[in-house]
C-alpha cells in the first residue's frame, strides 16, 4: 500500500525547509492528460518559476514564503496568465448581496453568507485557456493564516479546495473568467483578504494583494448546514432582518416599552463587531463556531474584565457619561467603542442586551431581546432567593444580597448545540449584563432554554445562575430566639414572571414564559424547581414544609404619572370558618429596578379584624412629596407587607413593586421622506413636573435614516411644553423606525418613536429589495421554528396599560418543512402587511405604561 501523500501534513513546510519532489507512488490520482501536461514537460524544472508545478492539488507556500505576504511587484515572464482585474460582483443591488440577504449593509464590499455560492469576475492580460492555465483562489484570515487551521483557504478553480471550499468555472470569455465559490458551512467568519495565484507553461504567477479585495463572510442561518440554520423565513425576517425592536421594561403589573434602533446594517457596524472578537484574542480558527462567538459577544459587551464596549452604572450619577436611559440605539455605541478603542460609558441591562442583539444579528445569528420580570439574582448558587428577617420580621439588609430584579433584560439566539446531549438545539439564552463570573469572567450562556425549563442546571454553560433568575423560590427566613434562622413563608410563583420578547412582523408584546418553565403550581414545575434545588447549596429546603395558612395578602397600585400621588391598597382575605387578627408592618422604599433598597419613604402600623371567611381591604397614599426627594432611576418603589396572625400563628410576607409612569415624547412628520432629500421631524414634550429640567439633552437614531444625533435642549420650565424640529436625510428606502429620547438630572426615561416609510430617490430603483428567501434543504433533526401567534396590526396610539396575558400564542406553520423532536421557538407572529403612507405612533418608545 502507497505511503500517505506528505504534502497534505499539517505543517508540512517549516520556513527553512527544502521541499523533496514526491514519487511516482505518492502521486494523487491523475487527471485526464490535458495539452499543459506536454508543454510543461518541455521546460526545465529549475525552480517553480520558471517551470511552474503541475500539481493541481499543491497550491500551498513555497519553502521561505510567509502566508499572506506577497511581493508588490512579482516577477512576470512572457506568458504568464497574469491577473489584471477583479470584480467582487459586491454592489448592494446586485445579484450576490440579494441573494445573501446582504444588500442593507451599508458597505461596499463583497458581504456573503457561508456556505451559499458567490461569483467572482476575473480579468487577465491574455486570454484564458482552460487547457493551458489554471488558476487558484486564496482566502486568508487573520494575520498569520494557516492551512491547517482553516485560516488560509486555497481553493483552485475545478478542483477540491482546502476546509471544504470549492470554486468552478461558469464562464471564460476571452481575456475574462467567471468563477463560482462556495465556502464551508463551517468556515470562520470574519473579513478575509483574496489572493489569486494563476499557472501556465511559462510558471506560476501569484498577483499582489489588494486592499480593495476584501470578502466579509457571515454565518447563514438560511443554510442547512449551518449550525445557526433557522427554517422559518418570518422568523428569519424578524431576529436577523430586523434592524429595530422592542424592549420591555417595568414591572409585571405595569409593563413598559420603547422602541431600540439596533442597526446592524449601519456603515461601521461590521466592522466594530469583528474589532470585538479582535479587542477579545479570539482566536480566527475559532470563529466558526457560534457556541464560541456568543459566549465571547456576552463577555464583550460589558467591559470588565477585557475593556469591552460598555461601562455598566446602577449608582445614579453619569455625569461623566451618557444615562443608560437616554441610549435609543446601538449605532452610536458601537461606532464610539470602534473609534475610541475604549469602554463606552454607560449601560444597565437593556443596554446591554440591545447591544448584544446588535452585534449577533450583524454577524448573522438569529437573536432576540428577552425581558425576563421579577428577576432573582441567586448571589449564594442556592437556587432559590433568600429574605432574611427578624424576629419582628423586620428585613435584615446587611443578609439579604440575594435580589429580585424588577425587569432583567438578555438575549435568546439560535443555534445547534453539537457540545451537549440531542434535545438541546434552538434558542440559547446568553447574557451580557454583568452580573456574576462565568469560569472567572463576566459572561453568560449560551445556555438551552430547554435546559432551564426542565431544571436541568448541570449543563453548560451557566445553567444555575439563569434557572434561578426564572424560576426559583421566593424563601422568606426569620430569625428565632436561638439565632437561627426558620422558614416562615415559600413563594413559588414570585421570580420569572412574563417573559416577554418583541413579536416577528408586529410591534405586540409576545410572552414566551412558557418556553422557560412549566405552567405555575404544575407538577412539571415543581419537579424542575425541586430538581434544580438539589445542585444547589440549600437542598434541604424542601423537607419538612409545614402547610395550614389560611390568611391570604395581596397587593395592587393604582397607576400614576411622576408627579401625582400614588394610591395603593393591601388586601387580606381569610379562608378559614373562624375570625382572625392581623398585625400589619407597611414598608414603603425607593427602589432602583434591579432591587436594591433605597431611603424609606412611608412606614405605617395597622392592626385588622377579618370575618370568618371574609375580605378587608387597607388603604395607603404615597405623595409627592413625600417621595420626590428620594425619586431614582426608573421611578420605581417597593412596598412590604410583613405581619403575624394572632390566632395561629401564620407570618405574612409580601413584596410588591411599583413604578410611576414618565410621559412620552410625540414626534410628527413634516413633509415626504425621500432618500438623500432633507426632510424634517417635529418633537413636542410636556415636563409633568412642578420644577425646571435642567440641561435636558435629546439623542435621535433611525437606521437607514440618519446617523446618531444628540442636542442640547436646555432647561424646560415647569408644566412647559417645547417643541423642537430636526432634520435628516434618509439613506435608505423602505419602512424605517426614528427613535428618539429626552433626558435630564431631574427626569430620564422619556421616549418615543416615529415609523417612516421612505421613497427611493427620482429615477432610482430601491435600494432595499423584496428579500427573497434562499433555497432551503430539508435537514434532519433540526428545530422547528413554531409557535408563532396570529398576526396582530401594531397599535397607532399609547401600549395597553396592562400587561398582555400570557400562554402559547396561535401556532403557524413553519417555512421549509416541519423537522422532529426539537424545541419549537415560539415567539413569533406572521409579518404584518406595510400600510400605506406615513404614520405617526406617539409614545410607544420606551414610556411607562
Amino acid at each position: 500500500m502507497p505511503e500517505p501523500d506528505t504534502r497534505y501534513d499539517v505543517g508540512r513546510w517549516a520556513s527553512a525547509s527544502l521541499r523533496t519532489p514526491p514519487t511516482m507512488a505518492t502521486q494523487p490520482p491523475a487527471r485526464p492528460e490535458r495539452r499543459r501536461r506536454g508543454v510543461f514537460s518541455k521546460v526545465c524544472a529549475c525552480c517553480r518559476c520558471c517551470a511552474g508545478r503541475n500539481d493541481d492539488a499543491d497550491w500551498g507556500p513555497a519553502p521561505g514564503e510567509v502566508p499572506g505576504e506577497r511581493r508588490a511587484e512579482p516577477v512576470v515572464r512572457e506568458g504568464m496568465l497574469v491577473l489584471n482585474t477583479v470584480d467582487l460582483q459586491s454592489a448592494r443591488t446586485g445579484a450576490t448581496r440579494r441573494a445573501h440577504h446582504t444588500n442593507e449593509y451599508e458597505s461596499d464590499a463583497l458581504i456573503v453568507r457561508r456556505g451559499q455560492p458567490f461569483t467572482l469576475r476575473l480579468g487577465f492580460r491574455q486570454p484564458y485557456d482552460p487547457e493551458e492555465h489554471r488558476v487558484c483562489l486564496e482566502f486568508l484570515l487573520g494575520p498569520t493564516p494557516q492551512v491547517a487551521k482553516g485560516t488560509h483557504v486555497l481553493v483552485p478553480v475545478g478542483a477540491a479546495g482546502t476546509q471544504g471550499w470549492q470554486a468552478e468555472e461558469v464562464d471564460s470569455t476571452g481575456t475574462t473568467l467567471t468563477v463560482r465559490i462556495t465556502s464551508a458551512p463551517t468556515a470562520p467568519i470574519g473579513c478575509y483578504r483574496l489572493g489569486v495565484k494563476t499557472r501556465s507553461p511559462a510558471g506560476e504567477y501569484a498577483a499582489p494583494f489588494d486592499p480593495r479585495h476584501q470578502v466579509y463572510l457571515l454565518f447563514n442561518p438560511w443554510c442547512s448546514r449551518d449550525s445557526v440554520y433557522l427554517d422559518n423565513d418570518s422568523l428569519l425576517e424578524e431576529y436577523v432582518l430586523n434592524e429595530s425592536g422592542r424592549i420591555f421594561y417595568g414591572t409585571d403589573a405595569q409593563i413598559g416599552e420603547r422602541t431600540w434602533n439596533y442597526g446592524q446594517f449601519d456603515q461601521g457596524v461590521l466592522d466594530a463587531c469583528l474589532y470585538m472578537l479582535d479587542r477579545r484574542g479570539m482566536p480566527h480558527a475559532g470563529r466558526g463556531d457560534p457556541i464560541n462567538v456568543s459566549r465571547v459577544v456576552s463577555a464583550m459587551v460589558n467591559s470588565l474584565d477585557d475593556n469591552g464596549v460598555l461601562i455598566g452604572n446602577w449608582t445614579g450619577d453619569y455625569s461623566r457619561g451618557t444615562n443608560p436611559s437616554a441610549w435609543v440605539g446601538s449605532v452610536d455605541i458601537l461606532r464610539q467603542y470602534h473609534r475610541s478603542q475604549q469602554p463606552v460609558p454607560y449601560g444597565q441591562c437593556w443596554v446591554f442586551a440591545g447591544v448584544t442583539t446588535s452585534v449577533l444579528r450583524c454577524l448573522g445569528i438569529a437573536t432576540r431581546t428577552v425581558t425576563n420580570y421579577n428577576s432573582a439574582h441567586d448571589t449564594d448558587v442556592s437556587l432559590t432567593l433568600d429574605i432574611y428577617f427578624d424576629e419582628n420580621m423586620k428585613p435584615l439588609e446587611k443578609l439579604n444580597a440575594d435580589s429580585v430584579w424588577n425587569f432583567h433584560v438578555w438575549n435568546d439566539c439560535w443555534m445547534k448545540r453539537p457540545d451537549l446531549p440531542p434535545g438541546f438545539d434552538g434558542w440559547q439564552v446568553v447574557d451580557a449584563t454583568p452580573q456574576e463570573t462565568s469560569s472567572g469572567i463576566f459572561c453568560c450562556g449560551p445556555c438551552p432554554v430547554e435546559a432551564i425549563k426542565n431544571g436541568l442546571v448541570y449543563l453548560k454553560y451557566d445553567a444555575p445562575f439563569i434557572f434561578a433568575e426564572v424560576n426559583s423560590d421566593k424563601v422568606y427566613w426569620q430569625r428565632q430566639a436561638d439565632g437561627n434562622f426558620k422558614i416562615v413563608y415559600v413563594e413559588e410563583n414570585a421570580i420569572g414572571r412574563l417573559i416577554s420578547t418583541k413579536a416577528a412582523g408586529s410591534h405586540q408584546r409576545h410572552d414566551i414564559t412558557h418556553l422557560y418553565k412549566h405552567p405555575e403550581g404544575s407538577e412539571a414545575e415543581r419537579k424542575a424547581v425541586e430538581t434544580a434545588a438539589r445542585y444547589g447549596t440549600k437542598a434541604h429546603v424542601y423537607a419538612g414544609r409545614s402547610s395550614g395558612e389560611d390568611v391570604v395578602v395581596s397587593v395592587e397600585a393604582t397607576e400614576a404619572v411622576t408627579g401625582q400621588d400614588m394610591h395603593l391598597s393591601v388586601a387580606l382575605t381569610n379562608r378559614s370558618t373562624g375570625p382572625r387578627s392581623v398585625s400589619l408592618n407597611l414598608h414603603v422604599a425607593i427602589t432602583y429596578y434591579t432591587g436594591v433598597s433605597g431611603p424609606v419613604v412611608k412606614q405605617e402600623r395597622r392592626q385588622v379584624e377579618l370575618p370568618p371567611n371574609g375580605a378587608q381591604t387597607v388603604p395607603l397614599v404615597v405623595s409627592y412629596a413625600e417621595y420626590q426627594p428620594h425619586l431614582v432611576d426608573q421611578c420605581a418603589m417597593k412596598l412590604s407587607v410583613s405581619g403575624k396572625v394572632a390566632e395561629t400563628g401564620q407570618v405574612l410576607a409580601k413584596q410588591h413593586n411599583f413604578r410611576l409612569r414618565t410621559p412620552d415624547l410625540t414626534l410628527t412628520l413634516v413633509g415626504p421622506a425621500i432618500v438623500g432629500q432633507e426632510t424634517h421631524v417635529q418633537i413636542v414634550f410636556k415636563n409633568p413636573l412642578p420644577q425646571t429640567l435642567k440641561g435636558a439633552v435629546l439623542h435621535m437614531e433611525g437606521a437607514g435614516l440618519c446617523s446618531p444625533k444628540t442636542i442640547t435642549v436646555g432647561d424646560i420650565a415647569g408644566y412647559q411644553t417645547v417643541r423642537l424640529r430636526q432634520n435628516f436625510v434618509p439613506l435608505r428606502p423602505g419602512r424605517r423606525q426614528l427613535a428618539a429620547s429626552l433626558d435630564s438630572p431631574q427626569l430620564s426615561q422619556i421616549h418615543g418613536f416615529l415609523t417612516v416609510d421612505v421613497a427611493a430617490a427620482p429615477g432610482t430603483t430601491s435600494a432595499s429589495p423584496a428579500r427573497h428567501p434562499a433555497t432551503r434543504e430539508s435537514p434532519s433533526r433540526q428545530p422547528t421554528p413554531g409557535g408563532s401567534p396570529a398576526r396582530q396590526p401594531a397599535a397607532r396610539g399609547s401600549p395597553s396599560r396592562q400587561p398582555t396575558p400570557g400562554g402559547s400564542p396561535a401556532r403557524q406553520p413553519a417555512a421549509g418543512g416541519s423537522p422532529s423532536r426539537q424545541p419549537t421557538p415560539g415567539g413569533s407572529p406572521a409579518r404584518s402587511r406595510s400600510s400605506p403612507a406615513t404614520r405617526r405612533e406617539p409614545g410607544r418608545a420606551g414610556r411607562p405604561v
